[in-house]
């Protein structure tokens, strides 16, 4: 798809918008690297000096007088060479700190502001996406903006100036001769611009084979264990060279159109030289410009070639940052499913009194996943969610955090509408214990304060305990400074979810969602851990989502859903007593 000018403009509009905080920074880099024109002015001067002045006979400007003699003014040449190189270095260096350093920060936080909006996002976003795609966005789209404005717009600019700059000396040396070097800008405008239109839509390809290749490394590491026990790690293998291969070739194709246009406009460049010398040797034979004023236009020509290459080139190379631009700003323009609107009600804790009022809840695609589900729970009372795979119950457990809102109906906490409250108070009432515990590759200790990171030493040990996990916990070389490995794989699924459980304890919150926590839990360590619940669930309102009679029948209510409608509702107790 061809760049359209609307849309590039649009474009740039955000990326300056993300570069206001760094305006000064960027306005002062601007000026050091404008700073280079005047020395690259001055750069020629000391070898027409030594031509015209010191080998020749004519008079030195006149703040040199005083210095007329052949072997003084030698000297103040030889100097004026050594000074305008050494304050060439000195700009370069400052300007390359300060471009590195500005980089840097935007970089991160631009890449900052990215995690933070992605975290936000919904989970049918990153289901639909993978983790890769982000991840690549993340991590390497997110460059673009610093390449765009450091390494872009700034140095565009400089060569602008310098171009300006350089015509102008040239203009006053030799008009004939500028004249001619300018013959070449239509040339390299009409070869940029046809370039140009292919380059964004390569740079796209690449960038989507690179993110996909990440997602293939990401799936196969993850899934390790089932790949090597059905023994498909040659087929992976495989699959993700070529992958690899794919991304490979885009950046060759763009590597090949980016170096034909390098060779394009470097004979251009040459031709135009050629012009230029051929007169100016004609010239200097006519009397018409002498052999130092040659010498210092065809310095300056080279200094005036530079800025129209820097132009040309960074009007083709800017069209890959530009493809990662429009990824970043891409994933910003996601919206979450779930917003919290401006006048929030803010909650401190809650009684614990639930209510489903007619809810519905619909995918993107229009299936229906609930259907008019309508209950109350009082609170402190434990309710049971039971139905085959498919029914709802999960979806139903996502609406009650704010996952997800429903198509219809209404959730209530203690008779106030979820979408009244600020998400992160609503959230803080809800402490979860899921199916397969989601640890992080921390120490044991961190894993359980994660729910409160401010808890002592002393209450993370006193909620394990009460997770019937301190016992495990001791015996651990490390002990709480156990290492967990990624996602926890270094313990036991039982372990797993007793750190969970101890998670669960710390965060004392008073509403509880327990969802098929034993399922995978052998009968002895199953045990344990109903007897960590059942403690974990008194005087808390707790929604359990299960399968096994064991947490249904400490349930005072079971609510049965089929096809995400609620179908029946009983009481263990009363059957137990009957």
């Amino acid at each position: 798809m061809r760049p359209r000018s609307d849309d590039d403009l649009r474009l740039w509009r955000r990326i300056l918008g993300e570069a206001r905080p760094y305006a000064p920074a960027l306005a002062g880099l601007l000026l050091l690297d404008l700073l280079a024109t005047p020395l690259a002015l001055l750069a020629p001067l000391p070898l027409r000096l030594a031509v015209d002045s010191v080998l020749g006979d004519e008079r030195p400007p006149a703040p040199l007088d005083a210095f007329a003699a052949p072997a003084s003014l030698l000297l103040v040449t030889a100097a004026l060479l050594v000074a305008v190189t050494l304050a060439i270095h000195a700009q370069s260096l400052l300007a390359s700190v300060l471009r590195t350093t500005l980089g840097e920060r935007l970089t991160l936080a631009f890449r900052a502001r990215l995690f933070r909006h992605a975290q936000r996002l919904s989970f049918h976003y990153h289901d639909r996406r993978g983790t890769g795609d982000p991840t690549y966005r993340i991590q390497y789209d997110s460059e673009s903006v610093r390449a765009l404005l450091v390494e872009g717009l700034l140095p565009f600019a400089g060569s602008v100036v310098t171009l300006a700059s350089m015509l102008y000396v040239t203009f006053r040396i030799d008009a004939q001769l500028a004249l001619v070097a300018l013959t070449v800008s239509p040339v390299l405008f009409v070869l940029t611009r046809a370039y140009r239109r292919g380059l964004r839509s390569r740079s796209r390809q690449a960038k989507q084979l690179e993110s996909e290749a990440l997602s293939a490394v990401q799936e196969v590491l993850g899934s390790l264990r089932v790949v090597q026990a059905f023994s498909q790690e040659e087929r992976e293998q495989q699959r993700v060279e070529r992958r690899y291969a794919e991304g490979v070739r885009a950046r060759l194709g763009i590597a090949w159109t980016e170096g034909g246009l390098g060779l394009l406009l470097g004979l251009t460049m040459a031709l135009g030289t050629a012009a230029v010398l051929v007169l100016g040797v004609r010239n200097v034979q006519a009397g018409a410009l002498t052999l130092g004023g040659l010498l210092q236009v065809m310095a300056y020509l080279g200094a005036l070639y530079a800025p129209l290459k820097t132009i040309s080139r960074k009007v083709a190379g800017v069209q890959s940052h530009l493809a990662g631009a429009e990824r970043v700003f891409a994933v910003l323009d996601e919206r979450p499913d779930v917003e919290e609107r401006a006048d929030a009600l803010p909650l401190r804790r809650a009684r614990g009194a639930i209510a489903f009022e007619d809810v519905r809840f619909a995918h993107d695609d229009g299936r229906e996943v609930l259907r008019g589900v309508s209950f109350a729970i009082a609170p402190g009372r434990r309710v049971g969610l039971a139905g085959a795979t498919g029914a709802g119950k999960t979806t139903l457990a996502g609406l009650l955090l704010r996952f997800h809102d429903p198509t219809s109906g209404r959730v209530l906490l203690d008779g106030i509408d979820l979408r009244d409250l600020r998400l992160a108070d609503l959230r803080r009432q809800f402490a979860i214990v899921p199916q397969e515990p989601l640890l992080f590759s921390t120490s044991i200790e961190e894993n359980i304060a994660y729910a409160r990171p401010e808890a002592t030493r002393q209450e993370v040990v006193a909620a394990a305990r009460a997770a019937n996990a301190h016992a495990f916990i001791e015996v651990l070389p490390d002990g709480y400074r156990t290492a967990v490995g990624e996602r926890g794989m270094r313990l036991s699924g039982g372990e797993r979810q007793r750190i969970a459980l101890a998670r669960a304890f710390l965060k004392d919150a008073p509403l509880l969602v327990l969802d098929e926590p034993t399922s995978a839990l052998d009968a002895r360590t199953e045990s344990d851990v109903l007897e960590a619940l059942d403690r974990l669930m008194r005087d808390r309102t707790t929604l359990v989502v299960a399968h096994r009679a064991s947490l249904l029948d400490a349930c005072d209510q079971v609510l049965v859903l089929r096809d995400g409608a609620l179908v029946a509702a009983r009481d263990p107790a009363a059957e137990v007593r009957s």
